[in-house]
């Protein structure tokens, strides 16, 4: 049998990564190849579960690490997937706050597992608006230092970086961006599209699969700054039965909902990495998906309930800079004034900072 080949798509919070990984698995599935899809997260209820689940597709969650420090558990779902669909490509997505990828995922993976798996090349992608903001080429609020430490970090590690979401920028910024991200970060490979529309996909996908990794040493990372770094954002998973005597529309309120939290988290001064919402009703296989990913963007409905609901499960995960009791007061207080337009039972809410990352291996070398 050939090698299954393993495809790794990192990058920050907000950046695109479940839209862009969901694009390429449904190209791959609808050519016939097996795919066989792994979430990851620090902890349960994960929308981005939920999301590549809908497209049908076998999917493994690895919760209460990153892939760094799971290691194993990353070998056991990849385990889990084989014996069950016996997957072409493995595609992972690992936590948005992950970084030293290189030396302790690819380089082991390829070291120890090289009869196995077939390594890609590391895919790292930007959300534009924010890159353009942390490159000095728009103003608006970022993150602190220690924070864009290890965004720094995801960039300087990459083989290609993917500027996403390319339909938000004009030819212009695009061009600026580049040259930006280009004199930062040369031992990159740039890549520019836009996962929503399918725009620009067909190149980088072919280079996932025709390119190599590039076997350089892997940078050097300060466990230390990163850690910090990592504690500064809030990790908010919930998930919430929602129902109500009559028809309600369903977008509407998870349009309610976002608009609520950014207005409260904007008061607090939290900046938000991301904050998503799914809705699924009780009735049929509709989805609500909505995301915000910038604490002064706009909440965008990604896919929409065709009808009114009377019943159904509300996933939210909310990722910020912030104290974790900020983010955990902010949701309690906005799902409990839904009511009594809804009745609104939470199945489970937990806040925390992620802890200090330990990974089972560091291979700063092929």
């Amino acid at each position: 049998m050939s090698k299954a080949r393993y495809v790794m798509i990192g990058g920050f919070l907000g950046a695109g990564k479940t839209t862009a990984i969901l694009q390429l698995a449904r190209k791959l599935h609808q050519d016939g190849t097996r795919v066989g899809l792994i979430s990851n997260d620090q902890s349960v209820g994960l929308v981005d579960t939920a999301l590549l689940a809908s497209s049908g597709l076998p999917v493994e969650e690895i919760t209460g690490g990153c892939f760094c420090c799971r290691f194993q558990s990353l070998m056991e779902a990849a385990g889990n997937l084989t014996a069950t669909s016996a997957p072409e490509v493995f595609i992972a997505e690992p936590v948005g706050s992950c970084t030293d990828l290189r030396a302790a995922v690819s380089y082991p993976l390829r070291r120890l597992y090289g009869e196995e798996y077939e390594i890609a090349p590391l895919s790292v992608l930007v959300d534009p608006v924010r890159a353009r903001r942390i490159l000095g080429l728009d103003s608006g609020k970022a993150f602190s230092e220690k924070v864009l430490y290890v965004y720094d970090k995801q960039l300087e590690e990459a083989d290609f970086i993917v500027i996403n979401k390319t339909d938000l920028l004009t030819s212009a910024q695009l061009q600026e961006l580049r040259a930006a991200l280009a004199a930062k970060y040369p031992k990159a490979r740039l890549v520019a599209l836009s996962a929503r529309t399918g725009e620009g996909t067909a190149e980088w996908h072919r280079l996932i699969f025709h390119g190599e990794m590039d076997l350089r040493q892997a940078p050097d990372v300060d466990y230390e700054v990163y850690a910090e770094g990592e504690a500064l954002l809030g990790w908010l998973n919930a998930a919430a039965r929602i129902e109500s005597a009559e028809p309600f529309d369903g977008n509407a309120l998870l349009q309610r909902i976002a608009d609520a939290l950014q207005s409260r988290l904007l008061r607090e001064g939290a900046e938000v990495a991301h904050l998503k919402l799914t809705l699924s009703p009780d009735e049929g296989n509709d989805l609500a998906v909505l995301n915000l990913v910038r604490g002064d963007g706009q909440p965008e409905s990604i896919h929409r309930l065709q009808d009114d609901l009377e019943a159904g499960e509300m996933l939210l995960n909310l990722r910020a800079e912030a104290d974790p009791a900020i983010l955990r007061a902010a949701v309690e207080e906005i799902l409990g004034s839904l009511a009594p337009a809804v009745t609104l039972t939470l199945e489970h809410l937990e806040s925390f900072k992620p802890g200090k990352p330990q990974p089972t291996y560091r291979m700063a070398l092929a």
